[in-house]
């Protein structure tokens, strides 16, 4: 269809589809075709290295299920998820809502924030590993300042504990970006709406739950699949700082994929999880999506 003279055509022209080829080249060589490849290897006793093969089915699935390797991760896996979005968004909700208020200082506050998001995840896994470490790490020697003893502190090797001292590094690493977030979302609120909800007599508590989550439910929605993608992806903390231990305590469905493929080589059986994390990572996302849509308000 041709655009009246005067008016801008809605549809791409022939010529600048061309444009588009080489990023859609990449994608194909470096996403789509590995896809297909890591799928089919899933079905295959394939060892990363020797190219003499063969095809087995669905053992590589069953195998997961009979010794146990889905058993141990998937449990660690969801745990790790359901606290980092819970713990992220309620803390960097009530950072941006604090730091969108009128107080002094806020611009320094909202980069101190930010900082941890700017380094890597080596860097944080190892400034960690020394906060965490027993006696001479930095917890272990505030409690020794204040008479307690450091040296039964030892967070990363107990089995009830671990998991949950690696959940704290990720809140902490990301916790900038979602408030950052947050704070986008809460600058969007039309400030007459807030004026005619005070008039009303809406205040504290009513203005956070009826006015303010409402309109920015959009944002939340954001974070939260943000999150979710984040706590089920957790793989670079429990390779750096606890190696899947003590036992099998923080090994995640990233970690688990890591570990099958490079450490004991069993490349099909670790494509073969690969394929179960994919297809659970898209539903529980698209399924977040939806549930979180449906309560979005529209403006």
């Amino acid at each position: 269809m041709k655009a009246k003279k005067g008016q801008r055509s809605l549809t791409m022209p022939s010529k600048m589809f061309w444009f588009s080829v080489p990023a859609l080249l990449l994608y194909s060589i470096f996403w789509v075709l590995p896809v297909f490849q890591l799928f089919r290897y899933s079905f295959t006793n394939f060892n990363g290295v020797n190219q003499n093969y063969s095809f087995v089915g669905l053992q590589n699935y069953l195998n997961l299920i009979k010794d146990g390797t889905l058993k141990a991760v998937l449990p660690n896996t969801l745990i790790y998820t359901v606290v980092l979005v819970v713990f992220s968004n309620v803390i960097a909700l009530a950072l941006a809502f604090l730091l969108n208020a009128k107080i002094r200082g806020k611009g320094f506050f909202r980069t101190a924030a930010y900082i941890p998001t700017l380094f890597s995840a080596i860097v944080i896994g190892f400034i960690w590993t020394y906060v965490y470490m027993p006696s001479d790490g930095l917890i272990a020697s505030l409690m020794n300042v204040v008479g307690m003893d450091g040296s039964k502190f030892n967070i990363l090797a107990s089995f009830k504990t671990a998991l949950y001292a690696i959940i704290c590094v990720d809140i902490w690493k990301h916790i900038g970006t979602t408030m950052i977030i947050y704070l986008a979302g809460l600058q969007t609120i039309d400030n007459g709406l807030i004026e005619a909800a005070q008039i009303d007599g809406c205040a504290g508590w009513q203005m956070l739950k009826n006015i303010k989550l409402p309109l920015i439910s959009a944002t939340v929605t954001i974070n939260v699949v943000l999150n979710v993608i984040n706590g089920l992806k957790a793989y670079d903390y429990v390779f750096i700082m606890t190696n899947g231990g003590p036992g099998k305590s923080t090994n995640t469905l990233m970690y688990a994929i890591y570990k099958l493929a490079f450490n004991e080589q069993l490349m099909g059986k670790s494509a073969a999880l690969s394929m179960i994390a994919f297809v659970l990572i898209i539903a529980i996302t698209i399924g977040m999506l939806i549930f979180m849509n449906k309560r979005e308000v529209e403006l």
